[in-house]
């Protein structure tokens, strides 16, 4: 049955899921309950418009064979970059109290201020802001749940790379 999906729709689900993931972050987690991202949690974003875009351009080009699975790996790629970012972060919150990084300065000020390099591999070490837990669902805090998200994505977007085309038939 799902083989007979068409991967328009598909890819319209992972635009969807995109759209729903920054919503939820953008208006509910840091609009109505005021929590401020963390470095990590602003490269985790970048992670999601990514994969969101190109999904978004593979719906509306809707390719054939080759071009499906290319659309489909870059998702995955995009989604995998993400999901590396969440399970340092997810490391981080569950380093010993005496192991967490020192706090450090905000994305915006790393980024004017220091080469893109350097910025990122500040933002990649973490800090103490992003050790810590500010709000959890279901037992589980944002990162883990983004990680979550991120290998369910790489799971379709491999799975739409991989399978036959039901427009091929």
């Amino acid at each position: 049955m799902l083989n007979t999906l068409s991967p328009r729709l598909v890819f319209c689900g992972l635009v969807l899921l995109a759209i729903a993931a920054m919503l939820f972050a953008r208006v509910y987690l840091q609009g109505y309950l005021g929590l401020e991202a963390c470095p990590l949690c602003m490269t985790q974003r970048v992670f999601v418009v990514l994969w969101g875009m190109i999904a978004l351009v593979a719906a509306l080009h809707n390719p054939r064979s080759l071009g499906r699975r290319v659309y489909g790996a870059l998702c995955a790629l995009a989604a995998t970059m993400g999901a590396a970012v969440a399970g340092r972060h997810v490391w981080l919150q569950h380093l010993p109290e005496d192991q967490v990084p020192a706090c450090g300065p905000s994305l915006e000020y790393m980024l004017e201020n220091f080469p893109f390099a350097e910025a990122l591999r500040l933002v990649m070490m973490g800090d103490g802001n992003c050790a810590d837990t500010v709000w959890t669902l279901f037992g589980l805090s944002i990162p883990e749940q983004t990680l979550l998200v991120f290998c369910v994505v790489i799971a379709i977007s491999l799975w739409q790379a991989l399978r036959e085309d039901p427009r091929e038939h």
